[in-house]
């Protein structure tokens, strides 16, 4: 499975954005579809998932702000961002997975295929 992350750019608090993942393969049904995000000096954070069984999960960070979807046609998932913060400044990956387990969904550890990344920097 090949990822391909895009959509990143510099934008100003309170705006919006929107990443794209597309995927090599048809993903959804056997994949976990995932948005992970890396700020500068911390660690890969969850930010978002789709599940095999479609279901959306959220870091409580990004609930109400950030919205996960996809387009199976292109298989490709999304990651819509509004209200954007400093706060939100990273390095945002998708990646995917077959054997992510629920409880265990937010584990980095879990996931097999990881797109490039695509920086996010929001200003004050």
């Amino acid at each position: 499975v090949r990822l391909q992350a895009s959509g990143g750019g510099m934008v100003q608090a309170g705006d919006s954005l929107r990443l794209s993942c597309a995927s090599s393969t048809r993903p959804f049904g056997q994949y976990y579809m995932t948005w992970f995000r890396q700020g500068p000096g911390k660690e890969r954070e969850f930010v978002a998932a789709f599940s095999k069984s479609s279901h959306t999960y959220y870091a409580d960070s990004v609930k109400g702000r950030f919205t996960i979807s996809r387009d199976s046609a292109k298989n490709t998932v999304y990651l819509q961002m509004n209200s954007l913060t400093p706060e939100d400044t990273a390095v945002y990956y998708c990646a995917a997975s077959r054997r992510v387990i629920l409880s265990a969904m937010t584990s980095r550890d879990m996931y097999d295929y990881w797109g490039q990344g695509t920086l996010v920097t929001v200003s004050s």
